[in-house]
């Protein structure tokens, strides 16, 4: 059986080296969050201020991966 994971929203607050993020959901959490391979093969650029989709374990709640950037419309 395949682990389940959570699905959130948050916002890009800080950017760090290897394609890690500090990502602030909007249940006010503060989470470190990676880019998923998908996003690294297709060259999506992710900057701080952006909206993003991330996957988070079960197991572990400090970590996730980012799996969608969500279009700004300002």
């Amino acid at each position: 059986m395949k682990e389940q994971k959570w699905i959130h929203e948050g916002l890009i607050t800080e950017s760090l080296p290897n394609g890690m993020f500090l990502v602030r959901l909007d249940n006010k959490d503060l989470i470190l969050g990676y880019v998923s391979g998908r996003i690294r093969r297709s060259s999506i650029r992710i900057l701080p201020g952006d909206k993003v989709k991330i996957e988070v374990s079960r197991y572990d709640s400090t970590r996730g991966r980012i799996i969608y950037r969500l279009c700004n419309k300002d």
